[in-house]
């Protein structure tokens, strides 16, 4: 489905990096705001490069995918030297396919992680890599988002009707 998500985890800093290795997962592709970092701080989190560290110790890269101007993702993540794609145009899978392309990944080896159905999970189902839904750091959102969470209760209703959606603390219990 274009909306439901591959599985779900309360925040993206209970992915476990040996569990992600044993899956195959060579990057995981983030979205920044509310995932990484909560929308309405500029600067980077320390929980965000202790999560980077962990990841890169495990062999797998932290790359954020997001529809963020060049200047407000590179502010947040230069000083941790990660990499990211701005302006990725999501709900459009072009980010995530330019980056698949640029860093020489395959599908079947990256996690869109993200903390919006509208965007996030349907770029990555359109992109055909595997989803990971997050609550959002903080209950508020920009004007735009706002938008988006309107209509995503609708299709959470939807969702929850087929199967419900149910926010994990850890990937053990992540299941397709």
């Amino acid at each position: 489905m274009l909306f439901r998500p591959n599985y779900t985890i309360d925040t993206i800093y209970h992915l476990d990096p040996n569990k992600l290795k044993e899956m195959g997962i060579k990057a995981v592709f983030s979205d920044l705001d509310n995932t990484l970092l909560a929308w309405n701080i500029k600067d980077s989190s320390e929980e965000m490069a202790k999560f980077n560290q962990k990841l890169a110790q495990a062999g797998i890269e932290l790359i954020v995918i997001s529809n963020n101007n060049e200047q407000r993702v590179g502010q947040a993540l230069d000083p941790f030297k990660i990499k990211f794609w701005a302006k990725a145009r999501k709900p459009l899978p072009i980010g995530i396919n330019h980056a698949l392309k640029h860093y020489h990944l395959k599908q079947d080896q990256v996690l869109m992680v993200g903390d919006q159905l509208i965007t996030d999970m349907q770029a990555g189902n359109l992109a055909g890599v595997k989803t990971v839904l997050v609550k959002p750091l903080v209950e508020t959102d920009k004007w735009n988002t706002r938008i988006n969470r309107f209509f995503e209760k609708i299709i959470f209703f939807f969702l929850n009707l087929k199967k419900k959606v149910v926010f994990k603390e850890s990937l053990e219990w992540m299941k397709n």
